[in-house]
């Protein structure tokens, strides 16, 4: 998920793509942990997908307090 993808989400999507993204993560986490998985890399590309979602609720929060 690139910077542009996530600025164009609403409020709504944005949690909704967070936590779908925080499900995942845990699934692979506890997929990895029991057996080995395809694709380790997509663990960190989850993980940065968070950061990105969660580094856009955070600005759009402080851009609402300024206002």
């Amino acid at each position: 998920m690139k910077i542009e993808e996530v600025k164009a989400l609403d409020d709504g999507d944005l949690q909704v793509q967070l936590d779908r993204c925080r499900k995942e993560l845990f699934t692979l986490r506890v997929k990895t942990a029991t057996e080995s998985i395809d694709n380790p890399r997509e663990i960190r590309s989850l993980r940065h997908d968070v950061a990105r979602l969660l580094t856009e609720r955070r600005q759009r929060e402080i851009e609402g307090n300024q206002s």
